[in-house]
């Protein structure tokens, strides 16, 4: 059976975009270096990641934009990411696990597992490279914009992210609909 692992990463950030991967891990995946991406160092995550991407494993992520979560919301943001995701790998998988309570529309049998980032290895690799990618992504983002810090906090609600929301108000990759602590 091909079996796809989804995991999203980004619900909570003030800014940047919800970042989901599909992941079909390849036989020659270590599956001990594998854990909720949470819980692994951003060392451990992009030394994971490299060990993927260069795996025989099939991935693929799926992005969903700032404009599009202030349209649709978090919530409905998350699950189109995810979808993104699942449509954009290669191989038709037969079954798909997704981390949390909810399943997207995927086309195919899917299952929401709680938690499962802790403990089935599909979900725990979508995990790693969902968190890398959209890392990576606001850290290049703080190159074209770096009154923010994005490449310290990664848009989180971090006290000197909101400190400098307050200082120069919403960037372009702020979610508006977000509650950003901002008095004005």
């Amino acid at each position: 059976m091909i079996f796809c692992g989804i995991d999203e990463a980004g619900r909570g950030p003030l800014a940047g975009p919800v970042t989901a991967a599909a992941v079909i891990l390849g036989d020659d995946v270590p599956r001990e270096i594998l854990n909720d991406s949470k819980k692994l160092s951003p060392e451990k995550r992009r030394k994971c990641a490299s060990i993927l991407a260069g795996s025989s494993s099939v991935y693929s992520l799926g992005w969903v934009w700032p404009e599009e979560i202030d349209r649709i919301n978090i919530h409905h943001a998350s699950l189109l990411a995810m979808e993104r995701a699942a449509y954009g790998i290669p191989v038709r998988p037969e079954k798909i696990v997704v981390d949390g309570k909810f399943t997207p529309d995927v086309g195919c049998a899917c299952e929401a597992v709680i938690r499962g980032d802790s403990f089935i290895p599909e979900i725990q690799a979508a995990s790693i490279l969902a968190k890398v990618a959209r890392d990576l992504w606001m850290i290049q983002y703080s190159s074209i914009d770096p009154r923010y810090e994005f490449e310290k906090h990664k848009g989180y609600p971090t006290q000197r992210h909101r400190d400098l929301i307050e200082q120069f108000g919403l960037s372009t990759i702020h979610r508006k609909s977000f509650r950003t602590g901002r008095s004005s």
